[in-house]
């Protein structure tokens, strides 16, 4: 393997040495090159000086490291050989003693920059940046990281000379060999799937509700469109809500469904469509597309071109960039698979379960629970036709799912 040795005088040696070679016989080969006596030689690894007995693999040296070497003359004073005295030396943390001193030393040095930019990217970029606690910072990281590469070498080599008996052994070599696994996968997808890192921003298009413009958040696991009470006071539809409609929300937590507003005029483009919603008191959630309306309207999403279409594709618009959507609507996302459940007393969505018993029992008139089996049965027409439905479909998928309007609507909607 190759090493980079670094003098007090700024000399920058290469030497190519074996990754079992003792520290003794590197101090002869750079005795060669530096014509400094071996007994005068101080080399320091991550700030801790280099015993002679030791080997270059037990330090954890690996290819292309960096070793400072300073002259040892009249220096058997320092303690321990810590480099504490020393400008160009490390501290114990891996710090440099002068920061300032060793960015200078190192950026005269165009040979070990250009290796750094190879190696080490962002040690590089904080050597010729003027932020010394930058600087300081990334040695220090590197030396953690590399005390515990150490360490894990270390806790590896021990397990292979473990008794083989040992039951709490073998957990550890399990565990082990299982990680390095995970560690091979990760490494494997920051190589060939880097993508999967980065954040997934949801789908935003520019909507106007009875002519207020906003940004709606398009999710096709929500099985119905929701609105907030706030947003909807603020589009002037809170007169139209129906409360016969109330009920409970249930998904991620459980959020109150306040009513409905049967039809309201949604401008897509240029292009006006009629959209019922479900009113939820959720002041963190403002305005949700449901699946409800998606298929209502034809609607496709485009992830190709990064449009959502509409009616069949007559409508296209462009869903929002990351830029174009105020930050705290990216918290609506969470908010949304709360309520993604909860459209009309219908099927549950993939991502949430939806309990609105209330509304079935007070949506059949104010009969409550004395109400005929008739009116409750026609209530349950009126709610599905609501969906986009004829009449005709809707009562004989109601005889099919013996009149279990949750069924009924999972039938038509997967018809």
């Amino acid at each position: 393997m190759r090493i980079t040795v670094m003098t007090v005088d700024e000399q920058i040696i290469t030497l190519d040495v074996d990754r079992d070679e003792s520290v003794e016989n590197v101090k002869a080969l750079l005795e060669v090159e530096t014509r400094i006596p071996l007994q005068r030689q101080q080399l320091l690894y991550n700030g801790k000086e280099m015993r002679n007995a030791e080997k270059l693999s037990g330090l954890g040296v690996k290819d292309d490291d960096l070793i400072m070497m300073v002259s040892n003359a009249g220096a058997g004073q320092t303690s321990g050989g810590s480099g504490a005295t020393n400008p160009l030396g490390l501290n114990p943390d891996g710090s440099a003693v002068n920061p300032s001193a060793f960015q200078q030393h190192v950026r005269g040095d165009s040979n070990t920059m250009a290796r750094l930019f190879q190696s080490d990217p962002e040690l590089a970029q904080a050597i010729l940046g003027n932020d010394l606690n930058k600087l300081q910072e990334v040695l220090r990281a590197r030396f953690q990281h590399s005390s515990d590469l150490k360490r894990q070498q270390d806790e590896e080599l021990a397990l292979l000379y473990a008794d083989p008996f040992d039951v709490e052994a073998q957990k550890k070599i399990e565990a082990a060999i299982r990680q390095k696994g995970i560690d091979e996968n990760w490494a494997a997808a920051l190589e060939h799937n880097p993508e999967a890192f980065a954040r997934v921003i949801m789908l935003y298009v520019d909507m106007e509700v009875n002519g207020v413009p906003l940004k709606a958040f398009v999710d096709s696991g929500a099985q119905s469109t929701i609105i907030s009470k706030s947003c909807a006071e603020r589009c002037g539809l809170l007169r139209l809500l129906d409360q016969r409609y109330k009920g409970i929300a249930h998904g991620v937590g459980q959020t109150e469904i306040l009513g409905r507003i049967h039809v309201a005029p949604i401008k897509i483009g240029n292009v006006f469509y009629p959209c019922s919603f479900m009113v939820l008191d959720s002041p963190n959630m403002e305005f949700l597309f449901g699946l409800d309306m998606l298929r209502k309207h034809q609607c496709s999403i485009d992830l190709k071109e990064n449009v959502l279409r509409v009616g069949g594709g007559e409508v296209s618009v462009p869903f929002l960039q990351e830029k174009d959507i105020p930050s705290h609507y990216l918290d609506e996302e969470r908010y949304a698979k709360q309520a993604s459940g909860s459209g009309a007393p219908v099927a549950s969505s993939p991502t949430a379960k939806t309990n609105v018993g209330a509304s079935a029992s007070q949506s059949s008139g104010g009969g409550g629970s004395n109400s005929s089996q008739t009116p409750n049965l026609e209530s349950k027409v009126t709610r599905l036709i609501e969906l986009g439905f004829n009449r005709q479909a809707v009562i004989r998928a109601l005889e099919i799912c013996n009149g279990n309007e949750e069924q009924a609507a999972s039938f038509l909607f997967g018809g």
